[in-house]
């Protein structure tokens, strides 16, 4: 996998090359989001990628009616894409807008690409240069009382095919004249051990702790009992119907490796009938086993040269994680660049619902400079210029940047009837479609009932707002629910223990 990892690298490097001469200037500054740090690298790459799309796409415009389709398809997606960008930020060209969120989507899946890439090879890396087999000939033992070592072996022997060994490698031994000491140290502490609740082995009436290990010491030790009906292996006394004290021997077998302090019973094991590639596997295991017990008290295990008269080499297989990893950065890549499109679709969710809560307040605004005197169109260019006076950097309402888009629409010569059409479709929502209507009709008509007509609009505006806001506060209770129910639960776990304690006590 690491040379997967590196060719990756070096396509994005080949494609840093190609971009570099990219022009982003004019790009960023037109951006609707900021940047982020070192974005413009990635920039250019999305550019570049985009502008080989394109060219691409331009030549392939005359391989037959399947791309004739497929380039529809694009062109309407696009087009609806650009209609919902329009409507959050219309005072941006819906070209400028199309091209700026694709290119933002490229550039951020190549950012978690690269980004994974990079993360995936060190893990790889690290994995390689972390392994036991060094030099691929010899494996540095655990010293007395760190265990065994486990690790993974390819086997590769000229002429045949390469083997993989799951092989453990015991820690290093101690020596018989060690033994011998650390035995003799343990007898002695034999006594002591056993008692359990007895008062002295002259005198058992409980269980006995038969142990089968001492800390600090590497046997085994196994019991026998010369009478099974008193003392059982396990420690356990059978005296309930003992009528007179009766004597019974415990023997204790101490083991380490193959050294016993005790008689061993030998078992007789058959043989199993082995394919070739499974004796063969059993000549590598029994080759390991014979090098591995020739050298138990080493500080080193140098693994065999040879397998029978065949000579080997061996490397270490190391099961890296790090292709899972990658596998996860590419999937989180193509969420990334899909819920771009899920990020258009709350922003219009959010706008829906802004326009919803600000309808009241312009019905009443135009209701009011009505009632004074002014014009339907000055009402709207003195909505617009108050909003611009007292409109905060970064902070926008988007019913009057409509309304903006209105006014720039009255003071370019377009009709009062078309552009307050026009304010209606932009806004989408039943309420302004309305508002549109009915200012379109007092145009091309006139009536005297307008302002009349305008109350009444601005007076349900208003219950309607009531309803919304009522609306909007039970569901936001239903979301306090779940916190509401952990802090309930966090109460009743802090009055519980201590009270559990407390009664255990």
């Amino acid at each position: 996998m690491i040379y997967v990892y590196l060719i990756i690298l070096l396509l994005f490097l080949i494609l840093f090359i190609c971009a570099s001469k990219e022009n982003v200037s004019a790009y960023t500054a037109g951006m609707i989001n900021k940047p982020y740090p070192g974005e413009v690298f990635f920039l250019k790459a999305a550019v570049w990628c985009m502008r080989v799309k394109e060219m691409c796409t331009a030549r392939l415009d005359k391989d037959g009616k399947q791309h004739n389709s497929m380039l529809y398809k694009e062109q309407l997606s696009q087009s609806r894409l650009g209609k919902k960008l329009k409507l959050l930020n219309p005072e941006i060209s819906e070209k400028q807008q199309i091209k700026d969120f694709y290119i933002r989507q490229y550039s951020l899946a190549l950012l978690v690409l690269f980004i994974g890439n990079i993360f995936s090879l060190c893990i790889a890396l690290s994995e390689q240069t972390g392994g036991v087999l060094k030099d691929n000939e010899y494996i540095q033992r655990n010293a007395y009382g760190k265990g065994k070592t486990e690790l993974m072996l390819s086997a590769q022997v000229e002429g045949r095919e390469t083997e993989e060994i799951s092989y453990v490698v015991e820690e290093q031994k101690i020596t018989e004249e060690e033994i011998d000491v650390l035995y003799k140290n343990a007898v002695e502490l034999i006594p002591a051990l056993i008692l359990g609740e007895n008062s002295g082995l002259d005198k058992v009436t409980k269980d006995l702790a038969l142990v089968s290990s001492i800390d600090g010491y590497p046997f085994t030790i196994s019991w026998e009992s010369s009478s099974y009906s008193l003392v059982h292996t396990d420690g356990s006394v059978q005296n309930e119907e003992l009528e007179a004290p009766e004597v019974v021997t415990l023997s204790a077998c101490f083991k380490y490796d193959e050294i016993e302090f005790e008689n061993v019973f030998p078992v007789q094991i058959c043989p199993v009938e082995y394919t070739e590639r499974e004796l063969f596997i059993k000549r590598i295991k029994n080759s390991l086993e014979e090098q591995n017990q020739a050298s138990r008290t080493d500080e080193i295990f140098t693994l065999p040269k040879k397998i029978g008269d065949e000579d080997v080499t061996w490397k270490e297989v190391i099961r890296g994680s790090s292709g899972y990893l990658f596998l996860l950065i590419c999937a989180a890549a193509v969420i990334v660049f899909v819920s771009q499109n899920k990020e258009v679709e709350e922003k219009l969710k959010k706008r829906s619902k802004e326009l919803l809560l600000d309808y009241p307040e312009v019905v009443n605004k135009l209701t009011l400079y009505m009632g004074a005197g002014m014009t339907i169109r000055n009402a709207f260019l003195k909505m617009g210029e108050d909003y611009k006076k007292q409109k905060i950097s970064d902070q926008k309402r988007y019913v009057y940047e409509e309304i903006l888009l209105l006014c720039h629409e009255l003071q370019s010569g377009v009709s009062e009837t078309e552009a307050y059409t026009h304010l209606g479709k932009r806004c989408s929502l039943q309420q302004y479609m309305k508002l549109s209507a009915m200012l379109s009709q007092n145009i091309r008509k006139g009536s005297n009932n307008l302002l009349l007509m305008m109350r009444q609009e601005a007076s349900d505006a208003f219950e309607e707002r009531k309803n919304t806001a009522k609306k909007l506060g039970e569901e936001a209770g239903t979301k306090l629910l779940i916190p509401m129910m952990m802090m309930l639960c966090i109460v009743m776990v802090i009055i519980m223990i201590p009270a559990y304690f407390s009664f255990s006590a």
